[in-house]
């Protein structure tokens, strides 16, 4: 079965994932809370794995995940590549573009490790959910998945790329609040998620159910986007 919009949302849930780890380097303050400048963005990628899963199922969104997590990849390896390049003498932005731009192995590896394992736990979860469900109370799905997800994500990737640089009680509260943040987020954003799915439902004509999926995120075919 082809899809009208599924390419779309895929690239839409891609460009917002590569666009959240690019704002990243900048912190803000609101209030007494300090945010990286992806919290304001990535959470909006699990409210795209929801309707994707919720649409067209958790093969398709396997797909994207895989999709993500390659493009991702390839971004942090085109921004570590560009700034090892000899920079030009007359042009004097190296020191910015490498405080920017310049990617660590360890917030790399603390992003991929973060976002696979959180993506996949939430696409699961959600897809479990709605045939224990049979299809009802949307909200329980998106929310409960996003609960779980986020903190799989939340976790690995604070202890992943700050553990051993900042205390421990230092750690602990940015869990907190990222975690706090990101599901409340999720929550506010339900109302949407509700119409976008039932959008997306009308126009595909699709409401998956996964039944007889193989759900090792490992398992992926071409047969997935069909």
């Amino acid at each position: 079965m082809r899809y009208k919009l599924f390419p779309f949302v895929m690239v839409a849930f891609v460009v917002v994932l590569l666009l959240s780890n690019t704002v990243a380097v900048k912190v803000a303050k609101f209030g007494p809370f300090f945010f990286d400048g992806a919290v304001i963005l990535f959470p909006i990628s699990y409210i795209f794995g929801d309707i994707l899963t919720e649409v067209y199922g958790y093969k398709r969104s396997r797909v994207v995940v895989w999709t993500g997590f390659i493009a991702c990849l390839f971004m942090s390896f085109v921004y570590w590549l560009v700034g090892i390049l000899p920079p030009a003498p007359p042009w004097g932005g190296q020191e910015a573009y490498q405080r920017i731009l310049g990617q660590t192995p360890r917030i790399v590896m603390a992003s991929l490790a973060a976002y696979f394992c959180g993506e996949f736990i939430n696409s699961y979860i959600l897809a479990k959910l709605k045939i224990l469900t049979r299809g009802r109370w949307l909200w329980t799905r998106t929310i409960g998945s996003t609960i779980a997800g986020q903190m799989v994500d939340t976790v690995l990737f604070i202890t992943i790329a700050f553990a051993g640089i900042m205390p421990g009680t230092v750690l602990l509260r940015m869990i907190m609040t990222n975690y706090f943040f990101k599901t409340t987020y999720e929550v506010l954003a339900t109302p949407l998620t509700y119409a976008v799915t039932a959008w997306l439902k009308r126009v595909e004509n699709e409401d998956y159910y996964d039944f007889q999926t193989n759900f090792n995120p490992f398992m992926v075919t071409m047969e997935d986007l069909r």
